[in-house]
């Protein structure tokens, strides 16, 4: 950053000064290396506010901010001609944000990162772990309040997830929650606490260099003494980095500083954004935004989409006539890495490395400091690995596992135990077993020359030429260059025979975009058009807790696989199960209370320190106990369920590495006992048969029909002088007046106007014209075409431009005219405030709230560029449920979801079920489910046939199998009575066909 001086407007108090040296005096720092690294740190005039006027100014304003509505609320009769009377959620949220900010800077001074740690505690790099979970602040809060642990609270604390033994349900699963409600029993204090912002965080700083629990107890006595239940809460949410306050970084960023989040992105350092950039006069040069080494940024991340076909996802690409190249590469399944590398001569070996993952973790103790580094699972193999004449540089690539045994990736949750395992491997050969390989397919950074800025293809072509591979340790990831769809899917076919993650697109045109996910890195995805054929039944093994109309109760199962003989032979119990997979999905009343009454007092609560080892085994082992349960149930006492799914995919949370997509409860097998439950050998027979079957049928993922006939653009004609008409009518007024204006383009059709035409029409309404641009000023930068300037603002990231029709429909508004507010339609391009501020000023379908439409050319336009909300993918529904279940977050109890992977066609026998047929239309539709009205269309999942007469229902089910039986469609749709829709809706899942069978 260049230099420059300060203005501090107050000199320090004494208590100012205290306070610095106590936050600021353990940080890991000296003074003088503070001031060594950053010469120009703000230094607060007066104390920090109190902690509890964070939750009172912030927190608890944002979260009721957040319960609101998003949208206008008041009808556009009674807006102004300025936009919305009534502030919206989002500017609402922005005027909290910023009285907190303008409060601090007037209070306390410029150094806002004492309270910036506090309200975005997860993105805080600069403090070390607290090595804190909600079972040890539990019994850290039991001890300190001398609880008896099996008392109510007690229990409560250190089983938070579950209901309380009187209190019911609805704290489950909210630990804060749980807290606030004991401690208030029980408090030090009922008004808030004299603890300060800083003194907080001096307390925290030492509970992240707490060597125990007896430490953690005396810094938790003293939160407790000094504050009051409700800071308490939040103080623990601080901790657990918990705190959903209904705001993201970016918003406190930018309204911090308008260089804030580009340099967070690069520097991912709350404290370098604040210490920095602490006068919003002072701005970033371009080059001072750039990446740096030993400095961890925010990646460029893919996009996911599923558009109508591959030629759509080629497009988005944006090819040209002269290079229609785009680059397939396959997904990897690893964690994102960055290597910093330098050259050192005081490093042993000569050269220093930093790892950093995505979200800025260091990984740089696991995989190697140094050349000579013995403890590291990758720098020691690196000696050859650089060019001669590379000095330093930045990679940006992915970790995996790597088999050596079968030369194959493996799963991505082994990464950290591979890298563990090679660190005590200190040879150097290529023996079977697992190591981390870094495989590299981007450089940012080479000999001090920041990358970014140039295009993928010569990124490549530096990094080809700077790295020397070292095999199965540092790789570069190939990639395949095409250019038309026809490449896509044979590469995709691939990745599905090989079970690999899927494809990412590429535009090797494109610059590196820091913490930004976009079009210029695509992913795809394969789907199936069917699905996995068979039922399966298997034991229940363990029950998670519900929550909301569920809660109190085990609303979800674990599933397993029983041994096999092998593994008795080898001494396993016989009634040993590995964990398979968790359903929740498709269980009515009757079978819960089914459930209950064949297995009540066989529960047991889940011991993590006494695991039930010899009956149940989950992925990773006792040390980990991935999808632990609540409550285990031994299998000779269990029930067995058939259960069926969309797929089987790997899964390193599950026993045997593999687990069901999508799985929905069927039937209970009450004649079926645990021992004739589905065994592992089994189940491993059953998958490779279905797996033969699979590789016949034809994968697409080019399903997404589009029915709407091609729009043909129309040109508009304007009557009167065909040379230049004069769209901008009007006397000379002084509308303008107070603006300054450059205009760097003219204005295509259909308002076609040249520069200088514009000009004069600002100038005649009292307007002032400068020819030199001045972005991030007041000036009103005019363009709509992308010349060379244009670009070169956009380029550097702060320019507002906006076209020249919002020069003309000011002009055109009554009397005279009046400025209006910027729309979307306004914008050529925008800064993410601006394009949010316009975006509150029109309608969803872009009609503005402030004029009024003046003529039938605009209202055409208006209709021809409105979305068409049966065309508009916003994101893929089955992903979405998808990554929701990976993640643990089983929402298909929602009914807004419950039919979201159904298409229903309604099949009336008499017109008096028409009735019946809309509202059961209207159920679906609310569900997430879509319906058809065509027998033939491939794509539907359900036909529901309605009827009163149960004869001549099955005798049309019966016509409609037999159609359907002769048609050439691969997958066929589900005949069933209405009362699977009924019966689904009322228990709010959806529920196995075959009950309903017509």
């Amino acid at each position: 950053m260049s230099k420059w001086t300060a203005k501090e407007t107050k000199t320090p108090d004494e208590e100012a000064l205290r306070e610095d040296d106590l936050q600021y005096g353990t940080s890991g720092m000296t003074e003088e290396e503070i001031a060594e690294k950053y010469p120009n740190k703000p230094r607060n005039h007066s104390k920090t506010l109190k902690f509890a006027e964070l939750f009172k100014e912030l927190f608890n304003p944002l979260n009721d901010n957040k319960k609101q509505p998003s949208g206008p609320t008041i009808p556009a009769s009674k807006r102004g001609p300025h936009g919305l009377t009534k502030l919206s959620p989002q500017e609402q949220r922005r005027h909290i944000v910023e009285r907190l900010i303008t409060r601090w800077r007037k209070e306390v001074g410029n150094d806002f990162y004492p309270a910036l740690r506090l309200i975005l505690p997860d993105k805080d790099r600069d403090r070390g772990v607290y090595g804190l979970k909600e079972n040890a602040i539990g019994k850290l809060l039991v001890k300190l309040m001398k609880i008896d642990k099996n008392s109510e609270d007690g229990y409560n604390l250190l089983h938070w997830k579950l209901p309380g033994q009187t209190t019911g349900a609805r704290l489950a699963g909210d630990f804060a929650g749980r807290c606030f409600e004991v401690i208030s029993k029980r408090p030090m204090r009922t008004q808030v606490g004299d603890m300060t912002i800083a003194e907080v965080n001096h307390q925290l700083d030492k509970l992240a260099a707490s060597s125990g629990e007896a430490e953690n107890l005396r810094i938790f006595e003293t939160f407790y003494n000094r504050m009051n239940a409700e800071e308490l809460m939040w103080l623990i949410r601080i901790i657990l980095k918990q705190m959903k306050v209904g705001a993201t970084e970016k918003t406190f960023l930018y309204l911090w500083h308008p260089d804030a989040e580009a340099l967070f992105s690069v520097s991912s350092s709350l404290r370098r954004v604040c210490w920095e950039l602490y006068d919003p006069e002072f701005r970033l040069e371009q080059d001072e935004a750039g990446i740096a080494l030993m400095q961890c940024f925010q990646p460029q991340l893919a996009q996911f989409q599923m558009p109508a076909s591959f030629q759509k996802m080629i497009e988005l690409l944006r090819p040209t006539e002269d290079d229609a190249e785009f680059w397939i590469e396959e997904k990897l399944d690893g964690e994102r890495m960055q290597m910093h590398m330098m050259e050192d001569p005081d490093h042993p070996g000569g050269r220093r490395f930093r790892f950093w993952s995505r979200k800025a973790k260091d990984y740089t103790y696991l995989y190697g400091d140094g050349l000579l580094d013995e403890n590291s699972s990758l720098t020691r193999h690196f000696k050859n690995a650089f060019a001669p004449g590379v000095r330093n540089l930045i990679l940006d690539g992915e970790m995996i596992t790597w088999d050596m045994g079968v030369d194959k990736i493996v799963p991505f949750g082994t990464l950290k135990s591979a890298a563990i395992a090679e660190q005590s491997n200190k040879s150097e050969s290529n023996a079977a077993g697992h190591r981390p390989l870094f495989r590299v397919f981007d450089i940012l950074y080479l000999n001090d020359k920041q990358l970014t800025q140039y295009t993928l293809r010569d990124r490549r072509n530096a990094l080809q030429k700077a790295i020397r591979p070292v095999h199965r340790r540092l790789e570069i990831h190939e990639y395949t260059p095409a250019t038309s769809a026809d490449a896509i899917e044979p590469l995709l076919r691939e990745v599905v025979a090989n079970a690999s993650e899927g494809l990412v697109l590429k535009n090797p045109r494109s610059m590196y975009r820091l913490n930004s996910r976009n079009d210029d890195w695509l992913k795809v995805k394969p789907e199936y058009m069917s699905e996995f054929g068979e039922s399966l039944d298997c034991v229940i093994i363990g029950g998670y807790y519900g929550s909301g109309r569920r809660g109190g109760m085990l609303s979800s199962f674990l599933c397993g696989l029983r041994v096999t003989q092998n593994h008795i032979q080898a001494g396993a119990n016989p009634e040993k199960c590995f964990s398979f997979f968790k359903v929740g999905g498709g269980f009515r009343t009757e079978d819960y209370a089914e459930i209950r009454h064949r297995t009540d007092g066989k529960w047991m609560e889940w011991d993590p320190k006494n695991p039930p080892s010899e009956y149940i085994e989950l992925g990773g082992g006792e040390a980990k106990q991935y999808e632990r349960p609540d409550m285990w149930i031994r299998p000779k006492d269990s029930v067995v369920v058939s259960v069926k799914a969309a797929s089987v995919g790997p899964s390193d949370q599950f026993a045997r590495g593999f687990t069901l997509r999508f799985p929905r409860f069927r039937r209970l097998r009450l004649d079926r006992s645990w021992d004739t439950a589905l065994s592992l050998e089994e189940f491993q027979e059953l998958k490779q048969r279905v797996e033969s079957e699979l590789k016949a049928t034809e994968m697409t993922v080019e399903d997404r029909r589009r029915r709407n006939p091609k729009r043909i653009k129309k040109e508009l004609v304007i009557a009167g002088d065909d040379a230049a008409p004069p769209l901008f009518e009007g006397n000379k007024s002084k509308l303008f007046e107070g603006f300054e204006f450059c205009v760097l383009s003219e204005s295509p059709k259909p308002y076609k106007k040249s520069k200088t035409q514009l000009e004069s029409i600002i100038k005649e309404n009292g307007g002032a014209i400068s020819q030199r641009a001045a972005a991030g000023t007041k000036m009103v930068l005019i363009a709509d075409k992308k010349v060379v300037k244009v670009a070169s603002l956009i380029k550097n990231g702060d320019a507002d431009i906006i076209r020249p029709k919002w020069i003309r429909d000011c002009l055109e508004q009554p009397n005279g005219g009046f400025l209006l507010p910027y729309e979307p339609g306004h914008l050529f391009h925008a800064t993410d405030a601006l394009a949010d501020v316009a975006a509150q000023n029109t309608d969803r379908y872009g009609d503005s709230y402030a004029r009024d439409v003046s003529s039938v050319d605009e209202l055409r336009e208006l209709l021809r560029d409105m979305p068409k909300l049966e065309n508009r993918e916003t994101f893929d529904k089955m992903l979405f449920l998808e990554q929701l279940e990976q993640h643990g977050k089983n929402i298909s109890s929602l009914r807004n979801f419950m039919f979201s992977r159904c298409r229903v066609l309604f099949y009336l026998v008499d017109s008096a079920k028409e009735v019946a047929r809309d509202k059961w239309e209207r159920y679906i539709r609310y569900g997430g489910g879509s319906c058809s009205q065509e027998v033939d269309d491939e794509s539907v999942t359900h036909i529901v046939v309605l009827g009163d007469d149960v004869m001549e229902v099955a005798d049309v089910g019966d016509k409609l199998r037999e159609r359907l039986s002769k048609s050439s469609r691969r997958k066929l749709p589900r005949l069933v009575s209405e009362g699977w829709v009924e019966e689904s809706w009322r228990e709010r899942t959806l529920l196995d066909e075959e009950r309903y069978a017509v």
